[in-house]
């Protein structure tokens, strides 16, 4: 009976298939705004949207990477200028930078909600 049971067990488990982790960077952030940023995979890459806040439900962003590593652009939603964009993951926050010509930069953090 219990040789039934661990067969079927392990059975399940390897029917399952190998288990995924997700990025480091999928999931909702509190921006330095205050508002909730809702970062998800998109094609092959990882799209930003806003999710509360004025600018709600615009997608300001598109990063490409992995291992808490990610480039692309972002889009300021209170000019609509788009830039270079850079992300990086440590734990629960993540370091945006946003670039014109990769010489004038700003930076804020993040925090995983």
């Amino acid at each position: 009976m219990i040789r039934t049971l661990l067969v079927s067990a392990a059975l399940a488990l390897a029917a399952a298939g190998p288990v995924q982790a997700a990025e480091p960077i999928v999931g909702n952030w509190k921006t330095a705004s205050g508002a909730t940023a809702e970062i998800a995979p998109c094609g092959g890459s990882f799209c930003v949207t806003l999710k509360t806040g004025k600018h709600a439900g615009k997608r300001i962003g598109n990063l490409a990477g992995a291992a808490g590593s990610y480039s692309g652009e972002i889009t300021d939603p209170e000019n609509d200028k788009t830039y270079s964009g850079s992300g990086s993951v440590d734990g629960n926050s993540l370091q945006m930078k946003g670039c014109v010509l990769k010489v004038l930069c700003k930076s804020q953090t993040w925090t995983r909600l």
